[in-house]
Formats: C-alpha cells, structure tokens, sequence
C-alpha cells in the first residue's frame, strides 16, 4: 500500500477572519473529530454559533481563546483524505500575536490566507502574507471567507482579488489561487458548492489533496550539524546529529568546518546494523575513515558544494519581545547545534509590511520586521534561507533571561552591499600588469612562476603549504579569512603579478568568485585544489600540492617530499 504524502500547511489572515471556523470545519467534514469533542462543543457555555456548532471551539483549545474568541497559541491539528495526510497550523490572527504566527508557518509548504468578505484586505492579511513569504512557503491559496454575507457576488471576490494579487507577485510566491468560501455554511470548502454558479475551480480541500509536495531535502548537498560525539570506548568514535538535507553513503567524501579537514564516510551505523543509506530529516551517527578533530557545533558537508561560512551576514528577523531591539543589545544566537554571541550593526532597516519598503530606524519594536546586519563571535555555517530551512535559520535568545526574543531567516548573500561594491570598484581601476620587470625577470629573482592555489577551508594546510614553499625559496603570500569576500579575486591577481604564489583559503567563497579568479591569473597559473582528492593529514596534502606544482611547470621539479602523486 503506497504511503500517503504529508502537506504541512498554515492558515493566515486577520483577527475575526473566520481561520479557526475553517479548519474546525475541515476537520468536521472529513470526519476527523471525536464524538465527544462534538458534544464537548455542542454543550460548550462559549458556543457563539446560532447553527448546529461552533467550529472555532474545535481549535480553540485555551480558555482564554474561548472566552475571547479568538486565536492566541499555535494549535496544530492532524487530519487525513483518502489522497493525503495534512498537519494544519491554526495561527493567531491579532496583531500582538504576530509572533506565534510566525512560529506556527516556519514549518509549512503552503499558506491559506484567509479575507473576509465584507471587511476586504486588511493590514494583518498583508503582515501575514509577507511573514509567509520570508518565511519560504512558496504556495498560497487566498480564500475569500464569509462569501455568504456578501450574497455571493461576484464583483466583491473579483474587487479582492484585484487589490491582493499584485502584492502575492511582489511577494515572490510561485503559485497561488483565490476561492470563495464559507467556512461557515460549508461551502466550497470540502466539496464545492452551488452558490457561486461563477466559480468554477475546485473547492478548498481538493486544493490542498493536489497542491504539490515540499521540496525533497535529500536532494539538497550534504549537512549535518554536529550535536554530539560517541565515545563508548577508544575504538569507536561516531558524529551524531540529525541531517539537515542531502544524502549520505559509505565511501562518500565529507568535510569536517571549520577546519576543512576532509574524509571518506566508513559506516553509518544503527541498533539494526549499517545502514546503506541515510537520508534527511534522519538523525544518525557516522564514522569516518579518519578520526577528526570534530565537536559539537560543527559541521560535515559535502566538499563539492559548501555551505557559506561566515561571522557577518544579513537576515530578515522578527522581533518577539516586548523591551526593542537596537545595535549594542547583548544576544545569544542559536543556529543549528551552535551558539555564539551576536552583534547588531546600525543601521537597522524596518520592513513595511504595507508598501514592503524598508526604512531606517534605531530599533525594533515587538512583532516588527527588519532587515539586520549581524555578526558572531565565532563563524556560522550556512545557506540562504530558502535555499534551506534548517542551515538558515536562527533564534535570538536574551543572555540573562534565556528568553526566545527573535527569529532571523538569513538572506542569501550572493549580492554585494555597498562597502564591497566600492571596494571592487577601487581595485578594479588599478593596472595589474603595469611594471618595467618582465615575467622572465621575476622567474629568475624568484625562481618560480607565478600563480593562485584555491584552497576550500583548509587554512592550516594553507599556512603550511605557505612554510613549505618558503623554505623551498619561493615568493609565497596566504590571503586567508573565515568571512567570504566578493575582492579575493582580485588580490590573487595582484600577487600573481608580482610574481608570487598566492594561497587563498577562504571558505565563503562561492564558485562565481572561483571562476573570476581563474579568468583574471589565467587558467594554466590557477590552480583549485578539489578538497576530496587531499589527503587528510596537513603533511601529505601539502606535499602533494607541491607536486601539483611542479606537475604543472610552475616550481622546478626539485621535490623533497618524496615520490608520488600530484593532485
């Protein structure tokens, strides 16, 4: 019997919307409520309902959310069709909740934004919207509730979906679809309903049955954070966490950051054996080839596509505490297994959730949206939030109260902010090649030819392949740096042309600036080292970059590391 795919999905709208009414009814219609639940709220002293029931109560689990009507935690709630099994996050609607909001959709794949239809688009179905889309969820279906009240015409659903479809686009959602429903009454919500003769798309549910799947996480390259290392006794060591995407076999290569230190996957092992396979969201242990220096906070990745790694980046954040946010406030930053100290750089940019423009401001106040400049004590290892959900988000927690006083999607950092657009603007208006000393000159001073060796995360291999070539006589300079650096490419050049060898290890580089640095030294002076061919061990790698170079013309072949190899 093949196994029923899982939707995750999130209501969001406006307080009064009618979002409890419509999962309450969800839940009622495909018979996934108790019978003493239904007598529970038949009989309930809160039953606002002048039908048969108040649906609301089915979610509405706090005595606080029943006396008041309305929505203040998170409820989630579990239902099945015959074609899928969904898990619903009813989420408060009141702007002072907006926080809850935002922890109850960090884990959807589709958004049902809900409008009344007497009231139109109001400012929290705006703030709800763009929660959702910094949030990742790609999918959006806007039901225009309360249709009942407004007789069913036409000329209000259409005036509606007029206003919120531009925003929907500017938003970056893929997909959306506008439905008119009353959760209320029913209609268009499980099966379609005969009032609205104009509509004539499918009802809610049978939406949601064929809105797509998440996106596959063991498709993503390789991560595991690191949570804890096993020890039973001295011959065993395992690295044990839960994967956070991609696929992990034996013989796999794997990176060790931050040292950069690579290795093959010896077993992954489990109560019931190796397992031939691990895939995310699984939680496992894993042996190497070669007992690393790893603790908890760190990270293995696939060598071929790395995550960044970086103490400075930027990221949106929704500010969860009542005292402000602003630059100099002490926090603990808790990403994956780690967590270091961070710092906020001024200026903080307010998010408008109604115009989406950001604006400066000296704080964050409590539910606001801001864009923010954030630097660690010690590097992270991440991706763009929408890249993945798990390496690229965080909370903020306060140091003293060890209260949750934020969450933070980081954004992804492929464009340059201004203080590195003008840095590259300064550097490119130099003349690399302006110099009365010819390449045959410098050859014979140094010795050698010039050129670049691209190293991933390796700096100690860097700092000693710098000695080793040192000692050889070589005119050698390391351009080293745990922060990515869109002007790295140009620095090699700038070494190269003086005709020495530079060594650049810096992680965060992504394989754009590689590719740059190539074209600016010239393929045949340029020189990436592929971190899965190394060694290991420091020695041997450097021994065998040595003979790398000597491979390719640009040192002498004179080797004093012995026979074998190159790269």
């Amino acid at each position: 019997m093949p196994v029923k795919e899982l939707l995750r999905f999130t209501t969001a709208g406006s307080v009064d919307d009618g979002k409890s009414t419509l999962i309450g009814r969800l839940l009622y219609d495909s018979r996934a409520v108790y019978e003493d639940q239904l007598v529970s709220v038949r009989n309930s002293p809160v039953n606002r309902s002048s039908g048969p029931l108040d649906f609301s109560l089915l979610t509405d689990g706090l005595r606080a959310e029943r006396e008041q009507g309305i929505t203040i935690d998170v409820a989630y709630r579990y239902f099945a069709t015959p074609a899928r099994k969904f898990i619903i996050a009813d989420t408060p609607g009141h702007e002072q909740y907006t926080r809850n909001m935002a922890t109850g959709a960090s884990t959807a794949d589709l958004a049902v934004i809900l409008i009344d239809a007497k009231n139109g688009v109001q400012p929290q179905s705006k703030r709800h919207a763009c929660i959702a889309s910094l949030l990742g969820i790609p999918r959006a279906l806007v039901a225009i509730n309360k249709m009942d009240l407004a007789g069913w015409r036409e000329e209000v659903f259409e005036a509606i979906r007029a206003e919120f479809e531009p925003r929907l686009e500017r938003l970056g959602f893929t997909e959306w679809r506008f439905i008119p429903i009353s959760a209320l009454e029913g209609d268009n919500v499980a099966v379609r309903s005969e009032r609205a003769p104009w509509y004539r798309g499918e009802s809610l549910l049978e939406l949601l049955e064929n809105a797509p799947a998440a996106a596959r996480r063991d498709d993503e390259p390789f991560r595991l954070p690191v949570q804890y290392v096993l020890r039973p006794d001295h011959t065993f060591r395992g690295y044990a966490g839960q994967i956070a995407a991609g696929t992990l076999r034996p013989g796999d290569h794997v990176m060790a950051l931050p040292s950069g230190r690579t290795s093959r996957v010896r077993a992954i092992p489990s109560f019931d054996g190796d397992l031939p396979e691990a895939v995310a969201p699984m939680s496992i242990a894993v042996q190497l080839e070669h007992d690393l220096d790893i603790s908890r906070g760190d990270m293995l990745a696939d060598p071929r596509r790395l995550p960044h790694v970086s103490r400075r980046f930027r990221a949106h954040v929704v500010w969860m505490h009542e005292q402000p946010l602003r630059p100099g406030r002490p926090c603990l930053l808790k990403h994956t297994t780690q967590q270091v100290t961070a710092t906020f750089h001024q200026p903080l940019l307010r998010l408008d959730v109604d115009t989406l423009e950001r604006t400066e401001t000296d704080e964050l106040a409590l539910n606001e949206i801001g864009l923010l400049e954030i630097e660690t004590s010690r590097p992270l290892f991440y991706d763009a939030y929408k890249a993945n959900r798990a390496t690229g988000s965080f909370i903020l927690i306060d140091p003293l109260s060890n209260v949750t006083v934020g969450a933070g999607m980081i954004e992804n950092p492929g464009g340059e902010d201004q203080t590195r657009r003008a840095a590259r603007e300064a550097i490119s208006g130099l003349e690399f090649q302006a110099s009365r000393l010819t390449p045959a000159e410098r050859f014979t001073r140094a010795g050698h030819h010039p050129a670049v060796v691209w190293l991933a995360a390796r700096r100690d291999l860097a700092y000693l392949l710098e000695v080793k070539l040192f000692g050889r006589g070589c005119q050698v300079h390391v351009i080293a740096g745990e922060a990515e650096s869109s002007i790295l490419p140009e620095l090699a050049q700038l070494l190269a042309a003086a005709g020495m060898i530079a060594i650049v290890s810096a992680p965060g580089v992504d394989s754009a600036e590689c590719a740059r640095a190539r074209d600016a030294v010239g393929a045949s002076r340029f020189i990436e080292i592929e971190p899965q061919k190394l060694s290991p061990g420091d020695e041997e790698a450097a021994r065998q970059i040595c003979l790398e170079l000597e491979r390719r013309g640009i040192l002498p072949g004179l080797s004093v590391f012995g026979d074998g190899g190159g790269i």
